[in-house]
């Protein structure tokens, strides 16, 4: 205690004589009306100090209570932060939700068009792999289906179901080297047959006498017992031939965007 008082002495000793002189002053002011010299002196050597501790006092009390707004405003602002990121999921959600409702009206609009029983499924999983063009759907044999049923989506034909399990299905696609189905041109009534050529089709047998033009319009011919009449396959992309040969090459773009199903429907009984 001695040794910080020795070693702060000179701050100490000017504090206490500071205050001596502002007790010796306030006394004086009861009891005189007049400012003598004394009093005036020390009025001028206390109001720097003082001023400098008001100054300092004000600063200390608005740095205090930015901080404490400062604080207050970072909470309200995490606050508002998560209220906004779970604002966003809802909304992402009621999209996703309003597509989804859109989807499906259209896939229950095309149900009431066709004249055959149907039954609407989920896809669930796509071939991995370039080998096959198929997807598995989330419907089986314990929903009714079994191998060879077509499916569609109101833009068109998708394929027909491959395999079959009790709650699963896998579908070959209209794009798979293996698929093949009888077709016509909508305008000139021209029949040829519909393969897979990956992402494209193909018309094979269309006869070089035939006439069909880039944009003609193709679908089922309800011949081969699998695809119904009138549903659209795709659209001419091009044509190709020459006066030697007997078939003319037909290019078809698919009127399906395979690589965006989600749901399909599968016709039961695709003999009206």
């Amino acid at each position: 205690m001695l040794e910080l008082i020795r070693k702060y002495r000179t701050p100490l000793l000017v504090v206490c004589l500071v205050m001596t002189a502002l007790l010796i002053y306030s006394s004086r002011l009861r009891q005189k009306p007049d400012t003598t010299l004394f009093e005036k002196a020390v009025l001028q050597l206390t109001s720097p100090l003082l001023g400098g501790v008001d100054t300092a006092t004000r600063t200390a009390g608005s740095l205090w209570r930015h901080y404490l707004w400062l604080i207050d405003t970072q909470k309200e602002n995490d606050h508002l932060q998560e209220k906004n990121r779970h604002l966003r999921a809802r909304l992402d959600k009621v999209r996703e939700y309003r597509l989804e409702n859109r989807r499906l009206s259209e896939l229950l609009a095309l149900r009431e068009r066709l004249k055959f029983s149907t039954l609407a499924a989920r896809v669930i999983a796509a071939d991995a792999t370039s080998l096959f063009q198929t997807v598995i759907i989330d419907r089986g044999t314990e929903d009714g289906l079994h191998e060879g049923l077509p499916v569609v989506v109101p833009e068109g034909v998708v394929g027909r179901i491959l395999r079959c399990s009790a709650h699963q299905s896998r579908i070959l696609l209209a794009t798979d080297a293996s698929s093949a189905m009888a077709v016509l041109v909508q305008r000139s009534r021209a029949r040829a047959v519909c393969r897979g050529r990956g992402q494209t089709l193909v018309l094979d047998f269309a006869l070089a006498k035939e006439d069909i033009a880039v944009g003609d319009r193709i679908i089922t011919s309800g011949y081969g017992g699998i695809f119904p009449k009138g549903l659209t396959v795709g659209t001419v992309r091009r044509t190709q031939f020459n006066d030697l040969d007997m078939f003319q090459t037909v290019t078809v773009t698919p009127a399906v965007n395979f690589s965006r199903l989600e749901e399909v429907l599968v016709l039961l009984d695709s003999q009206p």
